[in-house]
């Protein structure tokens, strides 16, 4: 089979954060396998981050539904198995996507790197759900034969975000979260007056997420009137393109923290004890972790110092 015949198939659904941490792989991955058509499975919110990555050559998407729709899965074991897919990447490593190694029963199966049980290039390691996603998934590559694996990059997301009309300096609030998870939010109360300290020194503090953080940043805009909403207004692309011209960035352990982050953005992550950023904090340039067991313990105080720290850095 000719390299430019050759195909392969990547699995990585979501979420945002998670899909970001992937991002290094999936480079990885398309270096590895130059000249081969890679298709990724993931799911709509993703799609035009994918697309402008340049890592995949097509783009599959998993519209999640129920295990028991029976239609559903014969109809993507079809597709899966006329594709002659010469490998596969589960960057996923869910009970989900091991569902994609049963399809291809009874054979013959793709070589296939992640936890399904009887792949070809399985990470066995004990210890992989205790390491860092970025560890996790660089060593799971190089079990298959790839060697080096970036850290998430987005330099390639770029999208005009002049309609937005802001001014030459600005820091980015990420007061949002899981709404299922109160517990890693920091109190909006604190985000206003991280606001008005930030317009204090001479910052416009730009609120951003999606739009079921709306209400959010209506109550921090009516505690600091000189904050921005941009809630539900921002696509990926924009978010990242204004993380790259932002002086600074605080938010919640959420998505758009760690896009901002692997747009290069310095970054200061709130964490509280529901979650472990040895596990999970998002990777950049600079990015500084706060965490307390809850994160009302998180003064202002201490938010600014590691801003100093932040906008002093190299």
């Amino acid at each position: 089979m000719s390299a430019e015949a050759r195909r392969i198939l990547v699995i990585k659904l979501g979420a945002l954060g998670d899909f970001v941490q992937a991002l290094g792989p999936m480079a990885a991955i398309r270096r590895h396998h130059a000249g081969a058509h890679i298709v990724l499975i993931t799911t709509t919110p993703l799609d035009q981050l994918a697309r402008a990555s340049g890592y995949v050559d097509e783009i599959w998407l998993d519209e999640r539904p129920a295990i028991l729709a029976l239609r559903h899965w014969l109809a993507l074991r079809r597709r899966l198995r006329e594709q002659s897919f010469e490998r596969v990447y589960d960057l996923q490593t869910s009970d989900r996507s091991g569902w994609y190694f049963r399809l291809f029963w009874p054979g013959p199966w793709p070589e296939w790197s992640g936890i399904a049980r009887g792949c070809s290039h399985p990470h066995a390691n004990p210890a992989r759900d205790h390491m860092h996603t970025i560890e996790r998934q660089a060593e799971q590559l190089r079990i298959a034969g790839i060697a080096s694996v970036p850290l998430p990059d987005v330099s390639w997301a770029k999208e005009d975000v002049s309609r937005f009309k802001l001014p030459p300096r600005i820091a980015l609030l990420v007061p949002g979260g899981a709404l299922h998870r109160p517990a890693k939010r920091w109190p909006l109360e604190r985000y206003a007056e991280l606001a008005a300290a930030l317009v204090v020194r001479g910052l416009v503090p730009v609120i951003v997420g999606g739009a079921a953080e709306a209400l959010l940043a209506h109550a921090i805009v009516s505690l600091s009137p000189d904050a921005v909403d941009l809630t539900g207004k921002t696509s990926l692309l924009e978010l990242a393109s204004l993380a790259r011209r932002a002086v600074v960035a605080v938010g919640n352990d959420t998505g758009p923290m760690h896009l901002i982050a692997a747009a290069g953005c310095p970054s200061i992550v709130l964490f509280s004890r529901d979650s472990d950023p040895a596990l999970c904090a998002p990777r950049g340039r600079r990015v500084a972790v706060l965490r307390r067991a809850r994160l009302e313990e998180v003064a202002l105080e201490e938010v600014l110092a590691a801003l100093a720290d932040a906008e002093g850095g190299p």
